[in-house]
């Protein structure tokens, strides 16, 4: 689904961003850019809704075995980071 043409803010939790600061930098990297890609496009065609948790609007995105679980605020236009995790350790605590 195409959102209209204006950038959304990305706000990362504390978990996440520490867990980014640890991962190494090509990793890092990658995963970076693909949240800086949200701002344009919260809801890639490869993102998936997640169902069963305390947000209404949580997507997820893959970079590799790594994951991105973020909310979307769409009334305010932020882009709220929850977790990064590898696939095994993904949506634990959400």
């Amino acid at each position: 689904m195409t959102e209209p043409s204006h950038e959304w803010q990305v706000q990362i939790h504390r978990t996440p961003e520490k867990v980014l600061k640890r991962l190494p930098k090509d990793l890092r990297e990658r995963i970076w850019a693909r949240i800086l890609d949200l701002r344009t496009e919260p809801r890639p065609n490869d993102s998936k809704k997640l169902l069963g948790s305390q947000y209404d609007n949580l997507y997820r995105v893959r970079v590799g075995n790594w994951r991105i679980s973020y909310a979307i605020e769409n009334d305010q236009l932020i882009i709220l980071i929850l977790e990064i995790a590898s696939r095994g350790g993904a949506y634990r605590n959400l």
